[in-house]
């Protein structure tokens, strides 16, 4: 008998009819309540498209927007069952604009119903959405050509369609296609067959749903279960929460903290209904050891073989942010309940959307799907996508808003740091720098182009000479004559021109220097990178504060009246943007006093750290 739950994700491009099959799916299945019904058909006379009829659309577009607009903008989820089956339907958007809830409803789904226009055919949309089906697991897919009805249920409109969707198929991996012929709106082969469409004589869609048979390779896989809560709610209990990602464990089992490798035994399988005597794949339970060990939320619990421990990897990413993705920025990279920083280092190919080959490219800009390798700050256990979602799926974070702009497929698992160790030096950077009387850290002067950066650097580093500390400056414009003068001004130079100079920073903090670095270094997330590099207190954002209309007016180099007369392309503060510090540890307003007062300050502000004495 097929699994009794099958999760459905309904896709495919803007106005192809996803509410309106499901809407019809729910009623022709009788999951309608009398008083939804009721609801709905005043709904359809007021907010409908079906003349004279009931719009089924508006049982899933529950948002007033979405009933205004006639589009899907959030992912519905719909409940209902049959004889054979349980189902949890998702409706997700066609809008490009919405991929990333796309790619939510995507992400716990078992088939996929992607419809097709008949009236469109194939649309990049639906290449997109088919291709992010793909990589995020789908193996089985209706292909549901819909609106038949508006092209005369001609049986050669709907073979060229399928024609074109199979010439996509050796580009999306493994996958078994079922294409079927509705007319959504009127219920043609959504549960019975359709007279107006005798030519056909292929399954309908619902007898799909209630026959698709899903392996469960979870449940033959090594146990698997990532930490979401430590329960201790007092001394005489210590339990370790989660739902079991794959395989079975029973008490008596030895398990391992796969982050630790320190191994302990099942002693309890807990749940609110009592202990259980086995537990396995997709149930929540809380598991009690015979010993305590070090885990925490995040760790996974693992039978052997564990999963590996990965600080670099490779992976497919859907970006979803307006701000591109470049090489050299940093993000919060959350797998499971498991959160590190995570540092692009290298964008290989973008996937095109149209003829589903992948393009070289160094960078991946809103709704673009690419090949990426990140660095993780620290190990993560993990595995690839194709063996678990849940310990190869992962989502990208702004560190600075907190917006969700990436979700990832790992794809493959380096271990590289893990194998390189660190070579113990009897002389550190503590006693480096104690011989100067001083504190190893980084002095990081921000701000517009003629701010007084330099100027206000060079008479620190002058102060701090003469009081016999040993510094090192590194210049913005010193640095691209060497170190970085491959690079140009484009936003993704400017990220990797911060990421060099951040790790040479952290080098000179290592011989025991105060490092003064002075650079515009535009965007905050490049800045709190550079801050990550050193140990806390090592760094100091020191934000030379001058408008825009008096850098202009001392314009020393002449980059501004260029930069206006188009000569200079990406000026900061022209027509490329400055992201002030929000929290900068010293703000020196230049119009306020003169330079000298200011390096003075910085001086003073030093000293009162400990960084000289």
């Amino acid at each position: 008998m097929p699994d009794s739950l099958l999760r459905v994700l309904t896709c495919g491009s803007v106005d192809d009819g996803k509410s309106t099959l499901i809407g019809r799916l729910l009623f022709e299945c009788g999951s309608i309540p009398d008083d939804v019904m009721v609801a709905l058909e005043s709904d359809s006379r007021r907010f409908g498209t079906v003349e004279n009829g009931v719009d089924y659309a508006l049982l899933v577009d529950g948002l007033a927007a979405e009933r205004e607009q006639g589009v899907t903008i959030d992912v519905a989820y719909r409940y209902f069952e049959t004889p054979k089956r349980r189902f949890i339907l998702a409706d997700t958007p066609g809008h490009q604009q919405y991929t990333r809830n796309m790619v939510t409803g995507a992400s716990n789904s078992n088939l996929a119903i992607l419809l097709v226009d008949a009236r469109k055919g194939i649309l990049d949309q639906t290449r997109r959405h088919a291709a992010i089906a793909s990589l995020l697991g789908i193996h089985d897919l209706v292909l549901a050509v819909n609106k038949m009805d508006l092209m005369g249920f001609d049986e050669a409109v709907f073979d060229r369609i399928v024609a074109d969707f199979r010439a996509l198929l050796g580009r999306l991996g493994t996958m078994t296609v079922t294409p079927i012929p509705v007319c959504a709106r009127d219920g043609d082969n959504v549960t019975t067959a359709s007279s107006r469409m005798p030519w056909y004589t292929g399954t309908t869609l619902l007898k799909v749903l209630e026959d698709v048979e899903l392996t469960r390779a979870d449940a033959d896989r090594p146990f698997r279960m990532p930490v979401q809560f430590v329960n201790r709610p007092d001394h005489t209990f210590r339990g370790y929460a989660g739902t079991v990602s794959a395989g079975t464990i029973r008490p008596g089992a030895t398990v391992v903290n796969a982050a630790t490798g320190v191994e302990a035994k099942i002693a309890r399988i807990v749940t609110m209904d009592g202990d259980l005597e086995d537990a396995g794949f997709d149930q929540p339970v809380t598991l009690v050891l015979d010993r305590e060990i070090d885990a925490s939320r995040g760790d996974v619990i693992a039978a052997a073989p564990p999963p590996r421990l990965a600080d670099q990897i490779d992976c497919w990413v859907v970006w979803m942010d307006e701000t591109p993705l470049f090489r050299g920025r940093a993000y919060q990279f959350m797998l499971g309940a498991r959160t590190v920083t995570g540092t692009i280092t290298d964008i290989t190919n973008r996937l095109d959307v149209e003829t589903l080959n992948e393009i070289g490219v160094r960078e991946l800009h809103l709704n673009e799907i690419g090949r990426v390798s990140i660095s993780l700050s620290h190990p993560v256990a993990c595995e690839t996508y194709e063996t678990s979602r849940e310990l190869g799926g992962f989502i990208l974070i702004d560190r600075l808003t907190r917006n969700t702009v990436g979700a990832g497929m790992v794809t493959n698992i380096h271990a590289g740091r893990s194998e390189v160790y660190w070579h113990r030096l009897d002389v550190d950077k503590q006693a480096r720098a104690g011989l100067n009387a001083q504190k190893p850290a980084v002095l990081w002067f921000t701000g517009l182009s003629g701010a007084g950066k330099s100027t206000i650097a060079n008479l620190v580093e002058k102060r701090l000479h003469a009081m016999g500390k040993h510094t090192m400056v590194l210049d913005g414009d010193n640095v691209r004559h060497g170190l970085n003068r491959d690079l140009g001004f484009t936003e993704a130079d400017r990220v990797e021109n911060i990421r060099r100079v951040a790790e040479v920073s952290k080098l000179f903090v290592e011989a025991g220097l105060i490092v003064l670095v002075s650079f515009i270094s535009p965007y905050r997330n490049e800045r709190m990178l550079a801050r990550d590099c050193v140990e806390e207190g090592e760094f100091l954002e020191i934000f030379v504060d001058t408008p825009v209309d008096e850098c202009r007016r001392r314009d020393p180099k002449g980059l501004y009246q260029k930069a206006d007369s188009g000569q200079l392309r990406n000026f900061t503060g022209v027509d490329a943007p400055y992201e002030e510090p929000l929290d900068p540890e010293i703000r020196l307003l230049t119009l306020e006093a003169t330079p000298e007062e200011l390096a003075e300050r910085v001086v003073v502000a030093l000293r009162e750290r400990g960084i000289v004495t």
